[in-house]
């Protein structure tokens, strides 16, 4: 009973940080992107418009953040729950 318990424990970690994530690439790639660029427009970033610039190469530099970050954290609670490798 106790390894079912945490087994359910550590794939509830597990999906709740799949979900912080996509809720951080979601609000990046498509709040900074396409809602909010209106109100980023007056923000210069590299002679360009902040907005534009989220849309296209902010979400793809996100992305590459939140997936590092992902494994990152993944090693750490791999190893909380003993199934590291």
């Amino acid at each position: 009973m106790s390894e079912n318990s945490d087994n359910n424990s550590y794939w509830s970690a597990n999906i709740r940080l799949i979900q912080i994530c996509l809720v951080i690439w979601a609000l990046v790639s498509f709040g900074f992107g396409i809602l909010l660029r209106p109100m980023l427009s007056g923000i210069a970033v590299g002679g360009t418009d902040l907005g534009f610039w989220f849309a296209q190469q902010g979400s793809i530099l996100v992305f590459l953040a939140l997936i590092f970050f992902y494994a990152w954290r993944m090693n750490k609670l791999d190893a909380e729950h003993g199934v590291e490798e």
